[in-house]
């Protein structure tokens, strides 16, 4: 099959969502391919010159656990499985062996915590949130959304007029669909200048991922909470990067010990499957009425499936402690060569770096290491996989001290 070059590794990367038919097409043994596929932290391609090992470190936010789809749909073949077996009716689905949606709901909702008790399944991170602001407009009356700076939250109309930057670089609406001001991400005292009794929400990645894994911080969600509480403001956490313990808790909301009023997850909730959640404290919960929510496919009994079986690979496999315990690693093992600092939480963690991180990335990626950019040219992001060791980050540290500052 011959060794692959480094624009088609490039271009396997692009196509992150298409990885198993990418991989079916390379392998030629189907069951090699699937084990191929399991693999998180070194792919393995069975090549006829020989095996080619590529360190797959950053391993995309949305897959923490690749291997959850094969290991466990094998386990649960029997109630997942379900393509061939779906019967879709006009009010819902039957199949042979039932996925619950409520059941995956009251998983999610225990595995978070924190009175968030009630869930919306939808199926992609954007549309949670336009969910989200959508009934912060409905239930408060108001006309305004605060966000940070440099926060990043979709590429729908109202996903993107709350992201920072989006308006000048790629919005291409004709206007935005409300009116929304951005507060600076590092000022607690600003918080009270900016949300007033015309907010309807702020919406806040508590560790934001394309603005440079940056930890917002205890103080700063705490002030916007406060805030909230004192003007009748709805707060929504945007975890649809940074949530399912990429922290090493179960969302930042446990990390940082502050409960929003809705939280959005995606990403690696369905690890690699189209699957989201709008989570609603009971105060939100509450004021819901009949048609206020809608979806097509939201709640579908394979991201159901999915949804419980990532939830039950990070519990079975201990992967937050995994979390904790490595990116401590990171932390005391990265700062060499060009690598002057570090930001972030858990494994969404920022390299600051004393040359352009873009020319530190092509310099790991020549040694087969796969890091990420950032809207900050200075921040390496690195988004590994939940079962990152220390050996992989010993490796990652042995080639940052090769890289000159």
């Amino acid at each position: 099959m011959g060794e692959l070059s480094q624009d088609r590794w490039l271009l396997f990367l692009d196509r992150a969502k298409s990885l198993r038919a990418y991989i079916r097409r390379r392998v030629d043994d189907p069951t090699e391919a699937e084990e191929v596929f399991q693999d998180l932290s070194l792919i393995v391609l069975r090549h006829r010159s020989g095996p080619k090992e590529i360190e797959r470190f950053n391993a995309w936010c949305h897959s923490l656990a690749r291997h959850v789809l094969a290991h466990h749909f094998r386990t649960k073949r029997r109630r997942a499985n379900l393509l061939s077996r779906v019967e879709f009716e006009s009010a819902g689905f039957e199949t042979s062996h039932r996925v619950d949606p409520e059941r995956a709901a009251a998983r999610l909702t225990k595995f978070v915590g924190l009175g968030l008790d009630t869930v919306f399944w939808i199926n992609s991170g954007a549309e949670a949130n336009e969910n989200a602001l959508k009934l912060a407009f409905k239930l408060s009356g108001r006309s305004k959304i605060v966000a940070l700076e440099q926060g990043w939250h979709g590429r729908t109309a109202a996903a993107g007029a709350v992201t920072w930057g989006a308006l000048e670089k790629w919005y291409g609406f004709p206007r935005t669909p409300f009116d929304v001001s951005f507060a600076p991400r590092d000022n607690p005292a600003a918080v009270e200048d900016f949300v007033d009794r015309e907010t309807a929400a702020v919406i806040v990645e508590p560790v934001q991922g394309v603005g440079g894994a940056y930890d917002v911080g205890a103080r700063m969600l705490e002030a916007l909470r406060r805030r909230c509480d004192e003007v009748g403001a709805l707060l929504i956490f945007d975890e649809v990067q940074c949530g399912m313990g990429r922290t090493g808790a179960p969302f930042a909301a446990n990390f940082y010990g502050v409960a929003p009023d809705m939280l959005t997850a995606a990403k690696a909730l369905g690890n690699g499957f189209p699957v989201s959640a709008l989570l609603l404290s009971r105060r939100v919960a509450g004021q819901l009425k009949y048609d206020d929510m809608g979806t097509t496919f939201g709640g579908g009994p394979m991201a159901c499936a999915v949804t419980e079986a990532v939830i039950d690979t990070i519990e079975s496999e201990s992967l937050l402690a995994n979390v904790r315990q490595v990116s401590a690693y990171i932390r005391s093992s990265c700062i060499i060569g060009p690598v002057t600092g570090l930001q972030g939480a858990g494994f969404l963690l920022g390299l600051k770096t004393s040359r352009p991180a873009k020319e530190v990335q092509a310099a790991l990626l020549a040694k087969n290491i796969l890091t990420g950019t950032s809207a900050d040219p200075h921040i390496l992001r690195l988004l590994p996989a939940y079962i990152l060791n220390e050996g992989h980050v010993d490796q990652l540290s042995d080639a940052l001290a090769r890289i000159s500052a």
